[in-house]
């Protein structure tokens, strides 16, 4: 289905982060579209200032100044990132501010993660999701569809859920952390990288955007979106470590009997915890970026005597979200967004990671 091809305006919330610039550069001036940028503090305006925008200050959490900024606009992507109680007061936050500036549809960034990263064979966008996964990150990002999808209800704003999975490109965290992990010594992958990676080009995911918010039949649906190809771990990370001249050998082996099923860590245990969410808004940010920084260096708890544990130094083990991941066995399929969309994504994957690698270099600059 073709999308209609109108001038817009469009805010984008969150623009300054890391899939809200790729959409900014991708999206601004093309089609007739206008893209409003929406960021939470002045100093977020520094990546933005090569180009001459209508930009607006407002936190995702803040309902007056949220409507403010959005007034004028006919869609909002909302691609602000946040902890687990943000994520969830950020959408319905979101959805009011759309609804009280008459913007006519929200395409919210949520994520394939609402089925797990290790989702069963044959998960679709018609397998029920839940909110008892080892991540409190999932959890979170489930209830906000679901909040989203009660509030939407009223007919106010139509609501369009996108659902990537492992987000590629330039100034993805998946790109640079690799890196920064083998040039440590500490990367590790299980059963030689096998595993399928549901990966996602940001350009990828910006085409996806841009038909989330402009063909009519997406109003009210959810889709998973991700690259053509079938992907392995394998296939993301061996290019990077020759990138780096190392061979495969890089990676540390790991398999799942040696993994332990580790706990979160103690910061997103307490951004999911009673206290916190009573707390809310009360509190001033400087004393919540004081909580934060002691409780990310909470030490974990020794593991018990029969835990399963990595038989590698402390500083290489996975983390829970990269063993769930390195397990998976099932490529999540972008059927219905193909469908209902005409979702195609323009960038192979080859090409894609090829281009994100010399990103790399221009960033990090002479070794």
């Amino acid at each position: 289905m073709k999308p209609t091809s109108h001038p817009h305006t469009w805010a984008i919330i969150g623009a300054s982060g890391f899939i809200g610039l790729r959409a900014l550069e991708g999206l601004h001036d093309r089609d007739g579209v206008t893209v409003r940028p929406v960021v939470r503090a002045a100093a977020s305006l520094a990546v933005l200032a090569r180009r001459r925008l209508d930009w607006r200050i407002a936190d995702p959490r803040d309902l007056p100044a949220l409507t403010d900024a959005l007034r004028g606009c006919t869609v909002c992507i909302h691609a602000a990132l946040g902890d687990p109680f943000q994520i969830e007061q950020m959408a319905t936050i979101a959805y009011q501010a759309c609804a009280a500036a008459s913007v006519r549809r929200l395409v919210w960034l949520s994520s394939a993660s609402v089925h797990g990263q290790n989702p069963a064979p044959g998960t679709d966008e018609s397998s029920p999701i839940h909110d008892r996964h080892l991540l409190a990150y999932n959890n979170a990002k489930v209830r906000a569809e679901r909040r989203l999808e009660k509030l939407s209800s009223d007919g106010r704003v139509e609501v369009v859920r996108l659902r990537p999975g492992v987000v590629i490109g330039p100034r993805s965290r998946w790109l640079t952390d690799t890196a920064a992990d083998l040039r440590a010594n500490r990367a590790g992958w299980l059963d030689e990288g096998r595993g399928v990676c549901n990966s996602i080009h940001a350009d990828n995911l910006v085409h996806a955007l841009r038909l989330a918010a402009t063909v009519p039949a997406a109003a009210g649906h959810a889709f998973l979106v991700g690259d053509t190809e079938p992907v392995t771990w394998r296939d993301f990370f061996l290019p990077i470590a020759a990138h780096l001249g190392l061979p495969a050998t890089a990676f540390a082996p790991a398999t799942p009997a040696a993994l332990v099923a580790k706990r979160e860590p103690a910061l997103a245990a307490l951004t999911q915890s009673r206290l916190y969410q009573n707390l809310g808004d009360r509190v001033p940010e400087r004393t919540k970026r004081l909580v934060k920084a002691l409780a990310a260096a909470w030490p974990d708890p020794a593991p018990a005597h029969d835990a399963w544990t990595l038989s590698r130094p402390p500083a290489s083990q996975l983390t829970l979200e990269q063993t769930l991941l390195q397990s998976c066995s099932w490529k999540l399929p972008h059927t219905k967004a193909a469908s209902l969309l005409g979702y195609a994504p323009p960038v192979p994957f080859a090409k894609g990671l090829a281009a994100s690698l010399a990103w790399l270099d221009f960033a990090e600059g002479p070794r």
